[in-house]
């Protein structure tokens, strides 16, 4: 197995162990490769009766995480995460869709808990390592002196965009043995470990929200503080309608909205102060840049100048060219070469060169096109 960097097997791995495929095959990659290894799994305190998705961390996740050790031989423990969750990741995913955001999760999950809170307490633990069934790759760069963060080999596994934030301290700690690797390889391991979660579909959905979706849940949680209604307005401040509550709508939404103004019409901003989400034509999705937050340059310096990047302003989204500019205080702003569509606040941005995550951070507010045609429609 290639590492990409100097690995001293006589230290401990503590495997982040979700009841899934991807964890579990890591675990049994650490022992194969001769490893000390230690399961731990977070415990988030997360049921949902009825519930047809798999999830990770839910209580039948505790137990495939459990078996799965079991499997394998090695010991496993369960931590609590229950507060740990609600204070770093779900009061903000709440706040934030209340505010007209719209947030991300997953990279929270990461920065916090798995590369925060979990990787302190394996470490007190005398942890050596802490391996994650991520699929990306960390690798010494002898010219810089520093970690770096790559994508995974398999581009459509790449799970790269929601790492940025780990702290460039920890990447020297931490091991993710799948960034080699397909998704059908990984299943072949787990086959060849016998493992009971090698058919085991993927859970692609918010582990804490339910079946019914986050509106659901938001409504479970605040009630119909979540759905308090507010004016559609056009972008001359004339109001065209009735929404239904910031926390339905994001930028570049197009269905659902009840407008007819004789044009495709799209949700193009969302005010919090005045309960206000704004639509328009298409032109008005367009921004030539954005500005942004919580910068964290996990594979570089900090820019002290201008620096070209390729730049992903969601998970889904194609790499476009860029200039990337550091200002005070973890705030920067980016300028797009061609202007780009649906900038929405809460999601990360997120730069590469190449195969390497330079840096990223959180979308504070697209910088709007001018653009004749808005006056025309």
């Amino acid at each position: 197995m290639n590492f990409h960097r100097d690995i001293d097997k006589n230290r401990k791995v503590f495997v982040a162990m979700s009841g899934g495929v991807d964890s579990s095959v890591v675990a049994g990659l650490m022992k194969e490769e001769g490893f000390d290894v230690i399961g731990v799994t977070m415990c988030f305190s997360i049921s949902h009766p009825g519930s047809k998705k798999p999830s990770c961390c839910g209580v039948a996740g505790i137990e495939d995480a459990r078996r799965a050790a079991q499997i394998l031989d090695i010991p496993h423990y369960v931590l609590d995460f229950a507060a740990d969750i609600n204070d770093y990741i779900i009061e903000n995913f709440t706040s934030e869709y209340l505010s007209g955001r719209t947030p991300n999760p997953c990279v929270r999950c990461n920065q916090h808990l798995k590369f925060g809170t979990l990787y302190n307490q394996v470490m007190k633990l005398g942890a050596g390592y802490l391996a994650t069934g991520h699929y990306a790759k960390i690798h010494y760069s002898a010219r810089t002196g520093r970690y770096e963060m790559k994508k995974a080999r398999d581009h459509r596994k790449d799970q790269s965009y929601f790492l940025y934030s780990m702290p460039q301290k920890t990447l020297s700690n931490v091991i993710f043995p799948l960034g080699d690797f397909t998704k059908d390889k990984v299943r072949e391991f787990a086959r060849r470990y016998k493992l009971n979660v090698a058919d085991k579909a993927e859970s692609q959905d918010i582990c804490f929200v339910p079946d019914g979706g986050y509106k659901e849940f938001l409504r479970q949680r605040v009630g119909d503080a979540a759905f308090v209604s507010g004016p559609f307005k056009n972008h001359k401040g004339e109001v065209v309608g009735e929404h239904k509550g910031i926390a339905n709508y994001t930028i570049g939404q197009r269905d659902k909205l009840g407008i007819a103004l004789g044009y495709p019409v799209y949700v193009y901003k969302i005010e919090k102060d005045t309960h206000t989400v704004y639509v328009g034509p298409v032109a008005r999705l367009y921004s030539k840049g954005l500005k942004a937050s919580g910068f964290n340059p996990v594979s570089m310096d900090v820019c002290e100048k201008p620096i070209k990047v390729n730049v992903r302003i969601r998970y889904n989204s194609p790499e476009v060219a860029g200039t990337l500019r550091c200002r005070e205080d973890g705030r920067f702003d980016v300028d797009f070469d061609e202007p780009q569509r649906s900038v929405t606040p809460g999601q990360s941005v997120v730069f590469y060169r190449d195969y390497v995550v330079l840096a990223g951070g959180i979308i504070e507010r697209p910088l709007r096109c001018e653009i004749e045609e808005f006056a025309q429609v």
